[in-house]
């Protein structure tokens, strides 16, 4: 595997970054994670707008233009030979001496990941998965703005414990009023009496990429959608329910705390919007092809 580490690709073995690096000792840094399908990054420009949305937010420089980053991506692609792939691109504050003043690091340290993507079990989409609410909840937008999509994954990582220890496969975590938010690495939706759901970003939640995707696809398909407060209690009576990312795109949830939804097998919208999904990246790879 060749790691773009700063503008050279590099055996994964050489791919070192410092322990002084202020990502390594303080988390400041920001990531994205894409999806390639035969060589072709799906959604790259959302994902690269994002990048920069973060980066703004922290006040962190980034190394390269959006274009000159964009064309990193596929390099790093295509030295690993890659068809479909799991990309992640992370730059943190760079290294510096030890403190907090961003000023302390002079460069960023850029690292870009490509690996094979490896496929998720067909009985997860065939049956549904199995999410737990957790006690640990998602952090205040006053404490940190959740449109950040930054490296410091504390938050996450407590509620995934939380979801391994319940048996769960993802961890659903509530805002600070009580309100459902979203998963550790997804965002959450549920289907009710035909009409699809989601938390508001109000709610205090990364504004997933897949997320905006599948609101786009639900109107196409004359699907009634709401951005709503969610609590607890409407996921246990929702008809239907899925997770979605880069990775996962839809995900149908079959228990929530041990609780069946619906029928607890994935039900007809959640199964449209999947397919609809697809065809959407069907649709990019012949436009890409042509």
């Amino acid at each position: 595997m060749l790691v773009y580490l700063n503008g050279n690709l590099v055996p994964k073995e050489d791919a070192r970054v410092s322990v002084f690096d202020h990502g390594y000792l303080y988390g400041d840094g920001i990531y994205e994670t894409l999806r390639a399908y035969d060589g072709m990054l799906f959604l790259a420009d959302k994902h690269l707008l994002r990048l920069k949305s973060s980066a703004d937010a922290i006040s962190l420089n980034l190394p390269l233009p959006l274009e000159h980053i964009g064309k990193a991506l596929l390099d790093t692609i295509s030295a690993n030979k890659l068809g479909d792939a799991y990309v992640r691109i992370q730059v943190s504050r760079g290294t510096g001496e030890i403190g907090l003043d961003p000023a302390l690091c002079p460069a960023p340290t850029m690292v870009i990941i490509a690996k094979p993507f490896t496929a998720y079990p067909a009985g997860y989409y065939e049956r549904g998965v199995s999410v737990a609410i957790v006690k640990t909840r998602r952090n205040h937008p006053l404490a940190l703005n959740p449109s950040i999509k930054g490296t410091n994954f504390l938050n996450n990582i407590l509620a995934k414990i939380e979801s391994i220890r319940a048996g769960a496969y993802e961890a659903i975590m509530l805002n600070w009023e009580g309100y459902v938010a979203e998963g550790t690495i997804s965002n959450i939706f549920l289907v009710k009496a035909g009409v699809l759901y989601t938390p508001h970003l109000r709610t205090g939640i990364l504004e997933g990429v897949t997320r905006g995707l599948l609101l786009e696809l639900a109107g196409k398909e004359s699907i009634e959608t709401r951005e709503a407060p969610i609590l607890p209690r409407d996921l246990y009576e929702a008809d239907e329910c899925f997770i979605t990312n880069t990775t996962i795109e839809v995900m149908p949830v079959s228990t929530v705390d041990g609780r069946p939804v619906g029928k607890g097998t994935p039900g007809p919208v959640t199964s449209v919007l999947r397919r609809a999904y697809q065809d959407e990246v069907r649709r990019c790879l012949k436009t890409k092809s042509s």
